[in-house]
């Protein structure tokens, strides 16, 4: 089976991790410099199958056959009769798609990760035939649900000390979405540390802060801060943040729907970005979550979003919007890929 994975950015490849550590597989980017970063990440995740990754302009490809899954709303060109191509975007964030969502047209197939996957592409007009959506559900639920990941490596790696404190994750995103890194930043690492550890995982594109914010922590002695890197995608992986944390803020990123697995509490951090999807009420993860600006008191709403938490209103979000949740979801795309491929 010749499977090949494609993104723009090191991070991207997260989506298809799960599908790479079952059947292997051969990594394409963009540039240089992302092969030398993916191979850095990659060393120190310690992963036991090996990983071949090599620049490839996407709009250039050799004669290849198999199946290409590409996590970045790309152009895959030229077509190739002997190679399928397939889009693993996540899904499930409120945010539109960046650049132009008719280049997902080109593509031969998409794995679809649930109802408000389809519910997207519907709003910015896409009509894809039935038979090119794969319902696969998300393939990153997977280890999560199987409980495969091992919380203690998470703590160690992240650096926690008091593990008798409950942990917040803040996972922000970035400039497209309005983050709010920098309005909430510095005050979650003052106030919430009084109480709780504080996790930040900033997006992608906002890594460069993680340093400067450590040392200003460092600086001004405030303890219980801890950063997870979200470009070293083999060791601090989404989920691995998932696992270790008991509540999570964040704002219009699409992890607000992706925590929705831990059936844990989740607060909206409130920003003004309005280029938003046309929902309907039951893909809002937002009606059943406490919000939060500059003029409440975090460590008293974090105590309410505890104490009023109500599981049974998120298992129904997570339901209504994402396939299966069973553990599977990898398999069922494994078990496509071979009906496709030799």
């Amino acid at each position: 089976m010749n499977i090949y994975y494609y993104a723009n950015q090191v991070y991207q490849f997260a989506n298809v991790l799960p599908i790479f550590k079952q059947i292997g597989g051969a990594f394409y980017v963009k540039k240089f410099k992302k092969v030398l970063q993916f191979k850095y990440y990659y060393h120190r995740g310690k992963l036991n199958r090996t990983a071949s990754i090599k620049v490839q302009d996407i709009k250039n490809l050799p004669s290849l056959d198999g199946a290409i899954i590409s996590s970045s709303n790309t152009r895959l060109e030229p077509k190739q009769a002997n190679l399928n191509t397939i889009f693993i975007g996540h899904g499930t964030g409120d945010k539109k798609y960046g650049g132009n969502p008719e280049i997902l047209n080109n593509y031969d197939y998409i794995f679809v990760a649930g109802p408000k996957h389809l519910a997207k592409m519907k709003d910015v007009g896409l009509n894809i035939a039935e038979e090119k959506l794969i319902k696969i559900g998300n393939c990153r639920f997977d280890e999560y649900l199987n409980e495969e990941i091992d919380c203690k490596s998470v703590v160690k790696n992240l650096g926690i000390k008091d593990t008798t404190r409950k942990n917040i994750l803040y996972a922000p995103t970035w400039r497209f979405g309005n983050g709010t890194l920098k309005k909430y930043g510095k005050k979650f690492c003052s106030e919430i540390t009084q109480k709780y550890n504080l996790i930040i995982r900033p997006h992608y594109h906002e890594r460069r802060y993680i340093k400067p914010m450590n040392l200003w922590a460092k600086w001004n002695g405030i303890k219980h801060v801890y950063f997870s890197n979200p470009a070293d995608v083999f060791k601090h992986d989404t989920m691995a943040d998932f696992l270790t944390s008991d509540l999570m803020i964040s704002d219009t990123s699409s992890i607000l729907y992706e925590y929705l697995i831990t059936g844990k509490p989740i607060i909206v951090a409130n920003t003004d970005y309005d280029n938003l999807h046309k929902m309907p009420e039951k893909f809002n993860v937002q009606k059943i979550c406490n919000h939060c600006d500059n003029s409440r008191n975090i460590l008293d709403l974090l105590e309410k979003s505890f104490s009023e938490h109500n599981k049974k209103n998120y298992e129904k979000m997570l339901k209504d919007c994402f396939y299966f949740n069973d553990g599977k979801s990898t398999q069922r795309a494994v078990n496509f890929l071979k009906t496709i491929t030799v």
